[in-house]
């Protein structure tokens, strides 16, 4: 992952301007099934130039990325194979690199070796991630089952 890759929080201007298109986009996509957009000018008559045309899904996405900078939240872009370094998967789930290498070893985290190097497709660390959170929330119901039936008060 690059700086490049990183779309910054926006300014509240822009952020009110990303709420407002996110609105029109999905309510255009709720109510239309036409493939592509046409872009107005300020009176309302379409604008000169060529028509965007567009799959539903791709809108779908611009919609999605729109109401993320609608809530000044950064953005990162990349593909569902991307594969990254042991320190990138250790900064996206916020522990150590050796942390990292030693739950590849023990088969919780799978990669693949390019010479020495290990890589780990993102879509691996969603899964990681996503079973790292159940298993924390299932232990803090059991905590909290274990509590009411020992009648702790807090």
């Amino acid at each position: 992952m690059t700086s490049t890759d990183l779309l910054e929080p926006v300014a509240d201007a822009e952020a009110e301007m990303a709420r407002v298109a996110y609105r029109f986009l999905t309510t255009a996509l709720d109510h239309s099934r036409a493939p592509q957009i046409a872009l107005l000018d300020g009176e309302g008559h379409e604008a000169d130039g060529p028509k965007l045309i567009l799959p539903p899904q791709a809108l779908r996405f611009f919609a999605e990325v729109l109401r993320i900078l609608a809530q000044q939240q950064a953005v990162v872009l990349m593909p569902q194979r991307h594969e990254l370094t042991t320190q990138e998967a250790a900064t996206f789930l916020n522990v150590s690199r050796p942390y990292v290498i030693k739950e590849i070893e023990a088969g919780r985290l799978q990669c693949r070796k390019v010479n020495r190097h290990r890589r780990i497709e993102f879509s691996e660390l969603q899964r990681y991630k996503a079973q790292q959170q159940q298993s924390t929330s299932a232990a803090l119901q059991q905590l909290a089952e274990l509590a009411e039936d020992l009648e702790m008060d807090y």
